[in-house]
């Protein structure tokens, strides 16, 4: 039984990277009408309308204690809020593939500062899956050097992301021991719709008002808000209380993965040798993190 839950965690855990690496497909239908600022706002408005309507129908609706209310604003700060904004301000700076390989360093970053909070265990082949995952990203990256462009500035701002990211696993771990994962994800949603009201308000109501969304704008939204808002997160959140953060954010290489394969599927984009083999790279590199033969050590060991 407990082999099978095991499984069944994997398992949703790569759908959520499937829903995460589709989405940014389905933000590029929307983005010829609306700027990113408004998409993030309408997908998490979407995801929290759907989240609390499952959650009053199948009776699973939870109150977040008073102690818990500072864990939950600091999650929805890191993310949707600061990681949604870094992302999207740095991608404007720099290029795509330079921005995939920022963001791929959030696995390699997490175990130095998980340090501090937990002390998980993980082992030697674990860390050489780590490893392997990287540099696979990087193969797939580095097969067309001339899209490494981008300036200081947009590096500095996707770091943000990155660390935004990694805090966010961090403070939802400690949620997630106390709350279903629908609970957390629907409550930080709310707060990230809050968060970015005054942004659209402010810079997008104009566009907003005057634009006429076509279906495809429409039904790109409701995947975006409904898969990649909600169902991606539930699982997510599930895999850092079962797996743990680091385990739980290698998978997160697997994105550029799922992506590189739609893009080629949906968007007719060039799938080049070195491309599939970064891409095997990856998967072989997340394979080796996961296994849990060998001498276990603490992330503390790894810093002395």
């Amino acid at each position: 039984m407990e082999r099978i839950i095991k499984y069944r965690v994997h398992l949703l855990t790569l759908l959520a990277m499937l829903f995460w690496g589709i989405s940014f497909v389905w933000s590029k239908v929307v983005f010829l009408t609306y700027s990113p600022i408004t998409t993030i706002f309408f997908r998490l408005t979407i995801s929290v309308i759907f989240l609390f309507l499952y959650m009053i129908i199948t009776r699973q609706f939870e109150k977040i204690k008073q102690k818990d209310l500072k864990y939950l604003l600091l999650s929805a700060l890191f993310n949707p809020f600061l990681y949604f904004l870094g992302e999207n301000f740095g991608l404007q700076r720099v290029s795509a593939s330079l921005a995939s390989v920022i963001i791929a360093t959030i696995p390699v970053i997490t175990p130095f500062i998980v340090i501090f909070f937990y002390n998980e265990k993980i082992t030697r082949i674990n860390i050489l899956g780590l490893i392997i995952s990287f540099v696979g990203i990087l193969i797939i990256v580095f097969s067309d050097m001339q899209q490494l462009q981008g300036d200081f500035s947009g590096i500095l701002i996707l770091f943000i992301a990155v660390f935004s990211a990694i805090f966010y696993t961090i403070f939802v771990k400690k949620l997630s021991h106390s709350y279903r994962a629908v609970t957390i994800v629907a409550y930080q949603n709310l707060i990230g719709v809050l968060m970015f009201l005054p942004l659209v308000l402010l810079f997008d109501l104009d566009n907003i008002r005057h634009t006429t969304p076509s279906n495809e704008t429409l039904v790109s939204l409701l995947m975006l808000g409904i898969f990649a808002s909600s169902a991606a997160f539930i699982f997510f959140t599930g895999a850092i209380k079962n797996l743990g953060i680091i385990k739980t954010n290698l998978y997160t290489n697997l994105i550029p993965v799922f992506t590189f394969l739609f893009a080629f599927a949906i968007l007719g984009e060039e799938m080049t040798l070195f491309k599939t083999i970064g891409l095997i790279t990856v998967i072989i590199g997340i394979i080796l993190s996961e296994r849990n033969k060998g001498q276990k050590i603490t992330i503390k060991k790894l810093v002395e």
